[in-house]
């Protein structure tokens, strides 16, 4: 693979994995611009790789804190804010495992990386996403979360594997539906992230591992690499933009951006 398609890709992956725009509907979308084939499952491996490491740099003080506390968990005390973190995000992440694992066997998944699914879940999520903002109060915060809103909010993160609908951006509007102000209703959204990242990186890694050669494992370095410097920098414009502005800018992207590909779909 040539490198500005790997950088664009990792630009993409980067910037896109944090923001409430949704990744993965723009990957499937680049190459249908650039009229090229998939980049293929090395390449998305990577790219994911690369925005897991910025998001647990970003958030390492609390992902330190949920490692330390993860032999407490699994002994059955949550008696400390690490242990309590720690069960919160394993329960959030069992409802995108578990639908993961039936849109794959089903094979349904495949059917729905079209142009016109993205364009829908582009426009519906994005207003999902205005609304839950704009009604959404500010009374809670990250310190606050609970078993029931961690499983609640697993359930809404498990939409995201559709293309489009946007991993971040679909529990963010459930956080901020259950109250949570912006700041923490984002950082939840990326704490989450990690172990989703993760299943995902050791479902589809293992066959990659396998299959992969010289050329597909220098490709994905550089890729993973240059989605870990986008995906960094996406974070921090995000969290400085978040103390000034709401998420109405990322939803005006998705409208726009959702009407032009029904367009392109429907003509």
């Amino acid at each position: 693979m040539d490198l500005l398609t790997l950088f664009l890709l990792a630009l993409i992956q980067g910037v896109t994995e944090f923001l409430p725009v949704s990744s993965s509907g723009h990957l499937i979308l680049l190459p249908n611009l650039l009229g090229s084939e998939d980049q293929g499952q090395a390449i998305d491996v990577a790219v994911h790789v690369g925005t897991l490491g910025a998001v647990i740099l970003y958030f390492w003080r609390d992902v330190k804190a949920a490692l330390i506390g993860t032999p407490r968990m699994l002994t059955g005390r949550v008696d400390t804010p690490g242990a309590k973190l720690a069960i919160l995000l394993v329960l959030s992440t069992i409802p995108v495992i578990l639908f993961g694992l039936f849109l794959e066997i089903t094979g349904i998944y495949d059917s729905l990386r079209s142009i016109a699914v993205i364009g829908w879940t582009m426009l519906l999520f994005g207003l999902v996403l205005y609304w839950f903002d704009q009604k959404g109060s500010h009374e809670k915060h990250a310190e606050e979360w609970s078993l029931r809103h961690a499983i609640i909010m697993g359930l809404w993160q498990a939409v995201a594997l559709i293309p489009g609908t946007s991993r971040s951006g679909i529990t963010i509007s459930a956080a901020r539906y259950l109250g949570y102000d912006r700041e923490s209703a984002a950082r939840i959204a990326m704490l989450m992230s990690i172990p989703t990242i993760i299943a995902s990186g050791v479902f589809a890694g293992a066959e990659v591992i396998a299959t992969a050669d010289m050329q597909t494992a220098r490709d994905g370095a550089i890729a993973a690499a240059l989605s870990f410097i986008a995906a960094l920098c996406a974070l921090v414009l995000m969290f400085k933009l978040l103390r000034a502005v709401s998420f109405t800018p990322y939803v005006i992207y998705r409208v726009i951006l959702g009407v032009v590909l029904l367009l392109i779909a429907y003509t």
